[in-house]
């Protein structure tokens, strides 16, 4: 059976559409092939009610609204070539600087003013089914100051055992850096209350050391008995508190790129609700939205704004191009770059 298919409104006269993927369980997620973005996730309460779990919109207008554009949150997005910063919007591979779009003060962020976020994905309706939708696009040469044409593909896959799994797959002509994540803002409490009340364990006591740009430096901090070490579970608001400022960290684990490992568990205030994070990357960005523009809010009302959504974005290292030994962040000629990232639920 092929996923749910309909409209969700138009760029320059060319359609945009949104799929919905379901599992046995009444679990929902919807994907629009602008910016291989999730719109919405939705799981069954004690109830039986779906209540939706993830910061997005029900039309692609909204995400053209001045609010969004200027807050600029990616929410649900696909995010490429690079995520995440690179300090001083420029890096240099094989002997020759590349500079790059500067987005984000001085840095670059996200791939640039048009990353793959913005792009509009071709869906592989071959392989589509209703619990699998596969998108893919291709990365000119020197867009957004990038070398080499790159082949993308995102797939994801949404199983009876309520996990959503997310693929990815590119091939470049060129050596480039590559990292790609997704930018799904969660609350597990359905937005009946803020984030700040969840529970979180990240099973790592190391982070990026990150300079006043938010730009990694390379180092590597140890967080032991720190506020922000997660490695037994915490209360955000509790860490909040004690670090006098919302998350935007850095973990960092031993992934090779082989294995999926369980990095993070975030627990909703009753329990009823958590999520478990696996990943075959080597970083992770607990975001727990300070940035987030209180003036955003589904079509229906549901509120977002600072701490009603936390990020939990799989990658390699920010700014790694620009760090010496950064594990896989540049792809070689030819190579195919994989990354998988699993988003279980239990409720």
């Amino acid at each position: 059976m092929k996923p749910i298919k309909s409209n969700f409104g138009s760029i320059n006269e060319q359609e945009i559409d949104l799929y919905t993927l379901k599992n046995a369980n009444g679990m929902l997620v919807k994907i629009t092939n602008y910016g291989a973005t999730i719109t919405s996730i939705k799981v069954p309460n004690t109830k039986g009610e779906l209540v939706e779990i993830a910061c997005g919109f029900d039309t692609l207008g909204s995400y053209f609204s001045d609010n969004y554009k200027e807050n600029s949150p990616y929410f649900g997005s696909t995010v490429g070539r690079y995520c995440s910063q690179i300090k001083d919007a420029k890096f240099s591979l094989n002997g020759k600087t590349y500079k790059l779009e500067q987005n984000c003060g001085p840095n670059n962020l996200h791939g640039g003013a048009v990353g793959f976020d913005k792009k509009i994905w071709t869906v592989d309706t071959a392989t589509a089914s209703e619990n699998k939708l596969k998108l893919s696009l291709v990365s000119k040469d020197l867009e957004e100051g990038f070398p080499g044409n790159v082949t993308v593909s995102v797939t994801f896959t949404l199983t009876n055992s309520n996990e959503l799994t997310i693929n990815y797959s590119a091939t470049p002509d060129a050596d480039t850096p590559l990292s790609l994540t997704n930018h799904t803002y969660f609350n597990l409490s359905g937005f009946t209350t803020s984030i700040e009340n969840h529970t979180a364990q990240v099973y790592t006591n190391r982070r990026l050391k990150t300079d006043e740009t938010v730009a990694a430096t390379g180092e590597i901090v140890d967080v032991t008995n720190a506020p922000d070490d997660l490695r037994e579970p915490k209360k955000i608001a509790d860490a909040h508190n004690a670090m006098n400022d919302g998350f935007e960290h850095f973990y960092v684990f031993d992934n090779t790129g082989e294995t999926v490992t369980k990095v993070a568990t975030v627990k909703s205030e009753d329990a009823q609700l958590s999520l478990d994070v696996f990943t075959t990357e080597p970083c992770m960005l607990l975001y727990t939205g300070k940035y987030t523009a209180d003036n955003l809010k589904r079509e229906n009302g549901l509120e977002y704004g600072k701490y009603r959504g936390f990020c939990c974005e799989t990658h390699r290292y920010p700014n790694g191009p620009n760090i010496k030994n950064s594990p896989k962040s540049i792809t070689k000629a030819g190579e195919n770059f994989t990354s998988t990232t699993v988003f279980k639920f239990s409720f």
